[in-house]
Order: structure tokens, then sequence, then C-alpha cells
């Protein structure tokens, strides 16, 4: 019964995985037509792609939330009218993560690669988001730690393969502003023990996507365009945090920098 308490049923976990990864594993032998819909807006040109890709990732991005609803639904400490729809969030982004770089790279070792730690990653999160179910769990604070990990580690791939794909500008933005207010909505939930910060989570959006579009026209490698977003990101949700849980900002604040100091020197050894 413990067992049972602590890590979600295997057979649940199997079925939807395997679900997940055959449909990724199907966008390499699924060819359908790319239709294309193009507009002016103050003659701006706006050019958008609809595929088997841009079907996928929609599918696999709906079934990682329902899967991970029907995964909690099975706690045996869930209560009947609680809400759980903060477990949604993180599956279904990162399930919509992997997509990108599967559907944007050619097949070969990389894409297998991709899709194997893709789908042991997604493991982790679906363990991790049912642990956290319960606050008295054992587990409960290394799954959080887990899932702000990967969480943080997804939007970094996120930011890496649009930069890669020379994404435009009006697909960047919305990419970013999504990927960072869910990561910051998320992360802070599992710091503050089930506390929305959606203020916070809207104004770190905000600040991340207005910082990719300066960052859009430097010349920047992939992946030092990802770390400092990656720094902008984890500083920003820190200092939320450190302001929330109303901590002095004199030793607040170091953590913060020290990452974000990281960060960026990773950023400047991989752009020259």
């Amino acid at each position: 019964m413990q067992e049972q308490q602590t890590f979600p049923d295997a057979n649940r976990l199997s079925v939807l995985l395997a679900i997940i990864l055959f449909m990724y594993a199907l966008i390499p032998f699924v060819n359908v037509p790319t239709q294309e819909i193009a507009f002016n807006v103050f003659g701006v040109a706006f050019n958008f792609n609809f595929n088997i890709h841009t079907l996928v990732s929609v599918l696999v991005a709906g079934l990682a939330a329902v899967g991970a609803e029907w995964l909690v639904r099975s706690h045996p400490n869930l209560a009947a009218n609680q809400p759980t729809y903060q477990h949604w969030m993180l599956p279904a982004f990162s399930a919509w993560v992997i997509d990108v770089p599967l559907s944007t790279i050619a097949i070969g070792p990389e894409w297998w690669i991709i899709f194997g730690f893709g789908g042991l990653f997604l493991m982790m999160i679906f363990v991790a988001e049912y642990i956290t179910v319960d606050l008295s769990n054992a587990y409960q604070v290394p799954a959080s730690v887990v899932l702000s990990a990967v969480s943080y580690a997804f939007l970094i791939v996120l930011a890496i393969t649009v930069r890669a794909a020379n994404m435009r500008l009006y697909l960047l933005v919305p990419a970013m502003f999504i990927s960072s207010g869910l990561v910051c909505l998320r992360a802070l939930y599992l710091r503050l023990n089930g506390e929305w910060s959606l203020e916070w989570a809207l104004s770190t959006a905000l600040l991340i996507s207005q910082l990719s579009i300066g960052l859009h026209y430097l010349r920047l490698s992939p992946l030092a365009f990802g770390l400092i977003l990656l720094s902008a990101q984890y500083a920003i949700t820190s200092i939320a945090a450190a302001v929330i849980e109303d901590r002095p900002m004199r030793t607040a604040w170091i953590e913060p920098a020290a990452m974000t100091t990281t960060f960026l020197a990773l950023a400047a050894v991989f752009q020259f």
C-alpha cells in the first residue's frame, strides 16, 4: 500500500508513455502536405505552416495533460473535489517542447537521442507529479526539485531549438512568453507549497519575451541565446520567491546572482 501511495501505477504509466512515444515515432514516417496560411498586417508578412508536426505537437501536449490527470486521480490521498490542473501544465509543456526538436532535425543519432531522453524525462515528470500530490510524502521535496530542474531544462531546450531554426520573431515571442510564464508559475507553486503567483508569472513572461526580442537581433549562438534567457528566468523566479517569502534581500540575492553569473559565463564560452 505504501508503494502504491508513493509511486503511480506502473501499468498506467507504461501505457501513457508508450502512446506518447508512439506518436513521436510516427513523425518521420507520415508525410502530409504542408498547408500554408499567409497574410499581411500593416505591411508585415505573416506565414504559418500547418503540417503533421503541428498536429502531433498539439496532440501530445493534450495527451500528456490528460495522462497526468489520469495518473494523479488514482492517488489514494487525493480528495474527490481536489483540483489537479496544476499537475497538467509541466507534462503538457514538456511533451510539446520534446516535439519541437524532433520535428526540426533530420532522422539520425541526434534524433534518437532526443527521442530516448525525452521519454525518460517524461517518465520522471509523471512520477514526480504523482508524488507531489501528497505534501507529506517522504519523496515530495526531491520530486519538487526534479520538476523545477526539468522545467528549466526544457525551457533552455526550447530556446536553443527556436534559435537554431531561425524562427520568425512573431513565433519566437509567443513561444517564449508562454513557456516562461508556465515555468515560473509551476516553479513558484512548488517552492511555495501550493501558493499561486500569477502576477509574478505574468511579469516574468513579459520580461523574458522582451529580452528574447533584444537577443533575437544579436549574433548569438543558439546555446548562448538559451543560456542568457535561462539565467534571466532563474534569477527572476528566485527573486520572486524571496519577495513572496519575505526573506531579507541582503542574503536572498546571493544564490540567483551566483547562478546567473555561471550561466552568463557559460554563454560567453559557447559564443566564442
